[in-house]
């Protein structure tokens, strides 16, 4: 079975439902992950999806903060939900297609402003985040399995727009990128989109606080697609739609792009 998959940090499902509309209909993804939904399950904006072709979702939600949620044109079996970090937000979700493929949908805390998580909660509970989403899959060895998300860190010194000035920026500290290693290689994960881009500077992500985001082009890579070693062979044809961050009233965040032969 062949799909294309895509994340998008959405930033708002209900403010920006016109923008998720937009994308299904111009490059019809036959599963779009989202994350940063800040909506409860029952006010996502299900029936414009669904007439686009998306009948299908799994979804964890709350008001006004996080959330995730999975649409999709194929069938789709609800696996659950993990407390990573036990901080009791809806950060995570996974669902399973008819061939058997698990997707864990996962939004990361971004972490705060400082990198210390002695005068910073929100620091230390993204690195316990990335510390349990580790021993999970360490744990239970994932197979048949793409993970999937904003997971808040850009590891790569080609991940970043100047990795001298961000060593010291939360998203590309030693420290969050050391747990992003950890977490790869625990659960023996393959980073897709360097798999299929293993050079060059790669972005999905560009601050609101650039009065011009796109001829500054300071971003970071923050959105990954990953598969488990047993299926990562069969990925292909990466991509992030830069252009996305560019359009009307935008997520900072843009979509990333995957297409697998299962």
């Amino acid at each position: 079975m062949a799909f294309t998959l895509a994340t998008w940090n959405i930033n708002s499902v209900r403010l920006r439902e016109a923008l998720v509309a937009r994308l299904l209909a111009d490059t019809a993804p036959d599963i779009l992950c989202l994350q940063e939904c800040k909506s409860p399950v029952e006010k996502i904006p299900t029936e414009g999806f669904a007439a686009l072709g998306y009948p299908h979702m799994v979804a964890r939600g709350q008001k006004g903060y996080n959330g995730v949620a999975i649409l999709s044109k194929l069938p789709l079996e609800d696996m659950g939900d993990i407390d990573f970090a036990g901080l009791g937000h809806a950060r995570h979700v996974a669902a399973r297609l008819e061939n058997g493929v698990v997707i864990h949908n996962c939004y990361v805390p971004a972490g705060g402003d400082v990198p210390d998580r002695a005068v910073n909660d929100k620091f230390g509970q993204k690195l316990d985040y990335m510390a349990h989403l580790r021993d999970h899959f360490r744990d239970s060895r994932p197979a048949r399995t793409i993970l999937v998300g904003d997971l808040n860190i850009a590891p790569r010194e080609d991940d970043v727009w100047n990795h001298r000035q961000l060593l010291k920026i939360v998203s590309h500290t030693p420290i969050e990128v050391a747990h992003f290693g950890d977490a790869m290689e625990a659960g023996g994960w393959v980073d897709v989109t360097r798999a299929d881009i293993p050079e060059g500077l790669l972005y999905s992500w560009w601050s609101y606080r650039s009065p011009d985001w796109d001829a500054a082009d300071k971003g970071r890579r923050l959105d990954h697609v990953w598969a488990s070693s047993d299926i990562a062979a069969a990925a292909h044809s990466s991509r992030i739609l830069r252009e996305v961050r560019g359009w009307e009233q935008p997520s900072d965040h843009a979509p990333v792009f995957a297409s697998f032969d299962l």
